[in-house]
């Protein structure tokens, strides 16, 4: 999250307007991340105050938006805690804002842990499966765009940045990834609608008698339809590592992988592919942040993440194999 886009008290009231909201009390733009303009709001409505989220669409078009945007109702009619987009008098959900695609969603209760342990651990794994069971039946289909094809795209982009060993990293590694993409054992995966960035920032939480309780997955524009597997291996690369060092945390993601399987177990091919799918998750968050570390759009707030740690989570996906063979 970021602000590229600054936008006035007046155009944010001309919004909760158009939305029957209440008044505006408060217009704070929120600091982090790297591809949309976001704001916090609070409305007063009847004595009443409540928290959302703002969200200008930078990148993303308007005729893309509607696969997260609707996403995020199908699931929030389903159970699972995701935000919930605002609708207008005519049931739109995709807004207009300072002349860029918008949306308004509800603000998720808690906060981010950042510092995660097994528990948390173990209720993203099994929230994780609920959400992609959740979302078998959606209608809409739109491809993860920040998958294969963008990889191997924006690699020819980036790679005159880097050293000859980085450059050598990440040839070997996209060869790789195509030739595992054209197996017969990927395309066996299960598949559906995934999150595709399910980071530690993007999960809340509450203190409970039992634990920590998860209150909701949020940040849905990277999703798309994907192998769950991928979803899953992405997980793994941020909740189940030692972010100082890049290396593995064997009991974080022994606690991950049983509670998703105990939702929906694992299939013959995610148990012969998952080290390729950790390989693949590494490698797409390297190219992304090695693009904007070294392509940087101006914005208010915006800090580009630093390439080197998943280049380091990379290098040792590619060396240490790992698979669920802790898990029905």
């Amino acid at each position: 999250m970021a602000v590229f886009t600054e936008v006035s008290a007046d155009q944010a009231s001309q919004l909760l307007g158009e939305l029957r909201l209440g008044e505006l009390h408060d217009l704070r733009g929120i600091q982090g991340g790297i591809e949309n303009t976001n704001y916090f709001v609070t409305t007063l409505q009847d004595g009443l105050r409540r928290e959302w989220v703002l969200t200008l669409f930078e990148r993303l078009t308007a005729r893309q938006l509607p696969f997260y945007l609707y996403l995020m109702k199908h699931l929030a009619q389903r159970g699972i805690p995701v935000p919930d987009p605002q609708a207008d008098r005519a049931g739109d959900i995709l807004h207009s804002v300072c002349g860029k695609p918008a949306a308004l969603v509800d603000r998720l209760p808690g906060n981010s842990e950042l510092a995660p342990d097994a528990a948390h651990c173990a209720a993203v794994g099994e929230m994780l499966a609920r959400m992609h069971l959740a979302a078998r039946d959606y209608a809409r289909h739109q491809p993860n765009l920040r998958g294969l094809a963008w990889w191997n795209e924006t690699a020819l982009v980036v790679q005159p940045y880097l050293a000859a060993s980085q450059a050598a990293l990440l040839r070997t590694e996209l060869a790789y990834q195509n030739h595992v993409a054209a197996s017969a054992a990927y395309a066996a995966l299960p598949r559906g609608p995934v999150h595709a960035d399910l980071f530690r920032d993007n999960v809340m939480f509450e203190p409970g008698p039992q634990g920590p309780r998860l209150t909701g997955f949020f940040d849905f524009y990277f999703a798309g339809v994907d192998t769950w597997l991928f979803d899953v291996a992405v997980c793994l690369n941020d909740w189940c590592i030692d972010l100082a060092t890049g290396t593995h945390d064997e009991p974080r993601a022994r606690a991950l992988l049983q509670a998703y399987a105990a939702q929906r177990p694992f299939s013959a091919a995610e148990h012969e592919l998952l080290p390729a799918m950790l390989r693949a998750g590494a490698l797409r968050f390297w190219i992304s942040r090695l693009w904007d570390f070294h392509l940087p759009r101006e914005a208010s707030m915006l800090k580009p993440h630093d390439p080197a740690h998943f280049e380091r989570v990379l290098r040792q996906r590619a060396d240490v194999f790992v698979r669920p063979t802790h898990v029905a």
